[in-house]
């Protein structure tokens, strides 16, 4: 078997900032100042600079920033929220730890995001049902920005409020601007494995109004009021984001804007490269991807299964997401999905696959495996259409 291709090499980027990086971590251990504090502060203040945000606070991770901002609008059971059927659970999670009702609705086939007719009808649906629609969650996935402007002129069409998911997007462009407004409030993870990650779990919100540092400020802090920290005004969560973790983001952010140079060249390598035997993804016209993963769309009738192990052969690693539409999930499927279902969500969990993408995969790497994915697609496989999917 060939030597594996690292699907994402955090060692590579490790070694590139290992000095000022670990100096950077010993200093935050020497302070003593390991919750909140300085280093916090300035992580945050960066942040927001980069995405050209007012505000930002980070948090313990991208699915507290998800529930942080729903705590703060006030979600309740008889609420409705609605979501895309096709991204990670974390999204629904959180609408459902508040008591109220994902209503799941398809997504668009070229972006893998939220469709905006399938967001209308997932809004009728949940009135139908008696419920009050409250907000839309836009997931921004992996790393190409959803259509925000027509989400937003659905919202405003319907009276609901966005929250835009930027979990696998962070430094990702819409319309010349960086996600991080184009939303009421915008959350995203640190996740190692981000375009932009820690050492651990982090994330963060951003968001542009005044009005939401003091309560966003004291649900992080288990609703803690400003003048007795035992006096608690809210119901909270502890979602501190550790000052160690913001030292690495530090350190991370300021290579950032390369290392999502770097994507770019690979995803133009793979496109260039495979574009001409099956459904690679492309950035829409009017957005810029960070590329946080590069998810091919099989043909129909390919078996997925055999299609990775003809790869893992090769020495090329692979990765499905996600192999179920949200609704097909245990945990999920009670929940409504919009009139007309998710026939999109549920063909792409058949039939995606995502392949290694990070800032270092060399030209050499990245020739390997285009020439591993057009040897398995050329080889005769048997099978139905949607076969290997779990």
């Amino acid at each position: 078997m060939a030597e594996t291709i690292p699907f994402i090499d955090l060692q590579a980027q490790r070694a590139r900032l290992a000095e000022p990086l670990e100096a950077a971590v010993l200093e935050v251990v020497r302070s003593g100042r390991w919750i909140l504090g300085p280093e916090v502060e300035a992580c945050e203040r960066e942040l927001a600079a980069f995405a050209g945000a007012e505000h930002c606070l980070t948090v313990a991770s991208g699915t507290d920033a998800l529930a942080l901002a729903l705590m703060a609008a006030g979600l309740k059971p008889g609420d409705a929220v609605v979501c895309p059927a096709f991204t990670f659970a974390a999204t629904a999670e959180v609408v459902a730890w508040l008591g109220a009702t994902p209503v799941f609705a398809d997504v668009d086939p070229a972006s893998f995001n939220l469709d905006v007719a399938g967001a209308e009808r997932a809004v009728a649906t949940a009135r139908a049902r008696g419920l009050t629609p409250r907000a839309i969650i836009a997931v921004d996935l992996f790393g190409q920005p959803a259509d925000h402007a027509e989400i937003a002129e659905l919202a405003a069409a319907e009276g609901l409020w966005v929250l835009d998911d930027a979990a696998q997007a962070f430094g990702a462009s819409y319309r010349g601007r960086r996600l991080g407004t184009r939303a009421r409030l915008t959350a995203t993870s640190f996740f190692p494995a981000k375009p932009l990650g820690c050492y651990g779990d982090g994330g963060a919100l951003l968001f542009d109004d005044d009005d939401l540092v003091e309560p966003l400020t004291s649900l992080r802090v288990h609703g803690q009021g400003g003048d007795d920290k035992y006096d608690n005004v809210r119901i909270g969560m502890n979602g501190r984001m550790d000052a160690i973790q913001c030292a690495v983001i530090r350190q991370k952010l300021t290579i950032f804007e390369d290392e999502i140079a770097r994507r770019q060249e690979v995803a133009a390598a793979y496109a260039d490269g495979l574009g001409d035997v099956v459904a690679v993804p492309r950035a829409m016209p009017d957005r810029r991807s960070v590329w946080a993963q590069y998810t091919l769309t099989l043909p129909a009738g390919t078996d997925r299964d055999a299609f990775r192990a003809d790869l893992q052969e090769n020495g090329v690693p692979t990765a499905v997401y996600y192999g179920r539409a949200l609704h097909h999930q245990t945990a999920y499927a009670r929940y409504p999905v919009a009139e007309g279902g998710c026939p999109v969500a549920e063909d792409l969990a058949r039939r995606v696959v995502s392949l290694p993408m990070h800032p270092y995969l060399a030209a050499e790497a990245q020739a390997r495996v285009i020439e591993a994915v057009r040897g398995a697609l050329a080889r005769p496989r048997s099978g139905t259409p949607g076969a290997g999917g779990r």
